[in-house]
């Protein structure tokens, strides 16, 4: 059973091997959203990530004929990572199952900790099978990333610092895959202070919580698909559901392109780095998905910060264009000189950067002095890039 006391446990367990994050107020992300902005930073803990809370707690818990064992774990990568490092700590083998499609940079830090990485083709619930496989045959003792009592207590030790950081806090706002996180935080909190909402976030592409919370049963998803990895949860957990149905006042969904808008928010307004399942909570709270927040204190929990730096400019690419900070124009033209002169001219007038120019010729059907030319434009909002496409209207420009 899950206890505060057990919680507490955790924390005094955990003051050997993790870091307490900091609370950081943002006056930049405040102003723009309307509500007091606090983030929880998680992203700076120790493996990039709040799931060396969990991992190590459990593992700090098990017999010495479960550590002669070994351990063996499942995951995207951060667990896989606090597993390995806790591992380490306590002199346990551990052996750890990862998608394949697992970023590089979590695989090689799991691996640097001294875990053996077995990569597993699919997605994690395939990563898990096969890790529930290998603990069969093998006798290992599983380490579950999310559904364990004890793994829930210690990511709940979130909960307790935020309450100690941030005392007028009114809503908390947690990433959600499996629901380890979520649940034990959402347990803490309100065991001390049921006036406190605490809402969870998934992606679109992999809702398996939300829909499970809304139809009032475990359901599961025949596939996921998201940027934000750490999430990407096809089943959540019995116990998890249990928690959440009781604790979490609503979960809510964001999109991929809200996800990398967040991300290059967090670069830009407060230089951090967050991973997409870190940055959902902050998306949510960016695209008013939570009710009545204008005016409140409310911290969004950024869980990690282990992104793929090779997705890095494609995130920052798709979250500037969610911002209206970039747009692509095409324009028909009448192929005569001086053409792209005008054009040009109107956007530099307008405030705009012409960061990319491809002219081509009329395709068949259209004038035979006809060509089209594509503009990428660097811009300020979606107001800047209404008053250059006017603009350029106004010129008798024609826009496609």
């Amino acid at each position: 059973m899950l206890t505060l006391d057990k919680v507490y446990h955790a924390q005094y367990v955990l003051k050997e091997a993790i870091r307490e994050t900091d609370v950081i107020y943002s006056p930049v992300l405040s102003a723009e959203t309307g509500c007091e902005v606090y983030l929880k930073t998680e992203n700076l803990q120790l493996t990039g990530s709040f799931k060396v809370r969990g991992a190590y707690y459990k593992i700090s818990q098990l017999s010495e004929a479960e550590k002669k064992k070994g351990v063996i774990a499942c995951s995207a990568g951060n667990h896989a990572q606090g597993v390995a490092l806790a591992s380490k700590k306590f002199g346990i083998k551990a052996k750890i199952c990862m998608p394949d499609g697992a970023p590089i940079s979590k695989v090689e830090a799991t691996k640097s900790y001294g875990a053996e990485v077995i990569l597993v083709p699919g997605v994690y619930d395939d990563a898990h099978n096969e890790a529930e496989r290998l603990r069969e045959e093998h006798g290992y003792t599983f380490i579950h990333p999310f559904d364990d009592v004890d793994v829930i207590a210690g990511q709940a030790t979130i909960g307790i610092e935020i309450l100690n950081q941030l005392k007028d806090v009114d809503a908390i706002v947690v990433p959600v895959g499996g629901g380890g996180l979520i649940s034990g935080l959402a347990f803490a909190v309100k065991s001390l202070n049921p006036n406190i909402k605490v809402y969870g976030v998934q992606s679109t592409g992999a809702p398996s919580m939300a829909n499970s919370l809304h139809d009032g049963r475990l359901e599961t998803l025949s596939s996921v698909s998201t940027i934000a990895d750490g999430i990407a949860v096809k089943e959540p957990g019995s116990l998890t559901f249990s928690l959440c149905e009781k604790y979490v006042d609503d979960i809510v969904t964001v999109t991929d392109e809200q996800v990398s808008a967040a991300i290059l928010a967090l670069i830009e307004k407060q230089k951090m780095i967050a991973e997409g399942a870190g940055a959902v909570s902050l998306a949510a709270v960016m695209f008013n998905k939570l009710p009545d927040m204008k005016g409140k204190n409310v911290c969004c929990l950024i869980s990690g910060g282990n992104i793929d730096v090779t997705i890095l400019s494609r995130v920052i690419n798709r979250g500037l264009l969610m911002s209206g900070r970039c747009c692509t124009l095409t324009l028909e033209l009448v192929d005569k000189p001086g053409q792209l002169v005008d054009v040009s001219k109107i956007i530099a007038d307008c405030g705009g950067n012409v960061t990319g120019v491809l002219h081509e010729r009329s395709n068949e059907g259209s004038d035979i002095n006809g060509c089209y030319l594509r503009m990428q434009i660097e811009t300020r909002n979606f107001d800047h890039i209404k008053k250059i496409r006017d603009e350029l209207t106004n010129h008798g420009f024609k826009l496609l």
